[in-house]
């Protein structure tokens, strides 16, 4: 069993920024992959940013240039870097882990998974 457990979240205006954070306990080892999904009332959950067990990144178009996905290893720590926020980045935020497998990827922000763990969730509203 893996434990995640993201921080982090919080109220800021537009133009602002914050930084996540999810850090894993239990059986969590740094080949998992990893990524960062988002579900704001009334929409369904999209994937925002991943990283895949060589360390590369993807990211969706909406959060490009934007945000960044990191991880410190040493810590279990994975982090989700948030600049020039907009209020279309509001909604609960959600780290997941995933071990390799032929069902695990990492493209265009998502990470597709069949089995793995995912987080509480931290909230991120971004006024106007």
């Amino acid at each position: 069993q893996v434990q995640l457990v993201e921080s982090g979240g919080g109220s800021v205006q537009a133009g602002g920024s914050l930084r996540l954070s999810c850090v894993a306990s239990g059986d969590y080892y740094s080949g998992y992959f990893m990524g960062w999904f988002r579900q704001a009332p009334g929409k369904e959950r999209e994937g925002v940013a991943c990283m895949n067990n060589d360390g590369s990144t993807s990211y969706a178009a909406s959060v490009k240039g934007r945000f960044t996905i990191s991880q410190e290893n040493a810590k279990n720590t994975l982090y989700l870097q948030m600049n020039s926020l907009k209020p279309e980045d509001t909604a609960m935020y959600y780290c997941a882990a995933a071990y390799r497998s032929p069902f695990t990827s990492c493209s265009g922000g998502y990470l597709g998974f069949r089995s793995g763990y995912w987080g509480q969730g931290t909230q991120v509203t971004v006024s106007s």
